[in-house]
């Protein structure tokens, strides 16, 4: 069996990204096949997808194949299910906390000068973009947050090392991505 196109397949039908030790177990036979044999798989993969509307990206969780981001809005309205929309709150709270993590809901309506309605952070955290990841030690000890790596997933990055810098975000020449990524975020929502 070719382990290219077996793991051009797995990818094809996996609804979330595939890690190499994923992609190691799937070959059947018994014989594992080496993390370099699967990353020159990948390679192959990657160097196929070059003139294609699909890509292949390597995100926090793994390998998987998407649209490349010039096709997205064309084909957006091709989904099934309608994707939910973010509110202009919603997607502050997600970069402020992506920013800051790990921060209270006190800290979030601090930076964003108004409190938050009662739904906004559970959207997040059922979306599976931000969780609880402990406690402040303060009185009351409130929850902090931090941004999930289905969040990293979901916008294509491995680490939120690869996220903007907040200087580049403030230029107002980089509104378009700013505009971009709030699509990217209605867009491949699902």
């Amino acid at each position: 069996m070719d382990l290219t196109r077996l793991i051009e397949a797995a990818l094809l039908v996996a609804s979330e990204p595939l890690g190499i030790d994923q992609l190691q177990r799937l070959t059947p036979g018994g014989r594992t096949p080496s993390r370099a044999d699967i990353q020159q798989a990948i390679d192959q993969l990657t160097l196929e997808c070059a003139e294609r509307a699909l890509e292949l990206t390597h995100t926090a969780g793994g390998y998987r194949y998407q649209v490349r981001a010039t096709y997205t809005a064309a084909v957006a309205p091709l989904l099934a299910e309608r994707a939910p929309r973010y509110s202009r709150a919603a997607l502050e709270t997600l970069a402020i906390i992506a920013y800051r993590q790990p921060v209270t809901r006190a800290d979030i309506e601090d930076i964003r000068g108004v409190s938050l309605g009662s739904n906004l952070l559970k959207t997040l955290i059922d979306r599976g973009w931000v969780r609880a990841v402990g406690h402040r030690e303060v009185p009351g000890r409130p929850a902090v947050f931090g941004t999930t790596r289905a969040f990293l997933d979901h916008f294509g990055l491995r680490s939120l090392g690869e996220l903007p810098s907040l200087a580049d975000l403030a230029d107002p020449a980089h509104e378009p991505q700013l505009s971009m990524l709030a699509e990217a975020a209605d867009t491949h929502a699902s």
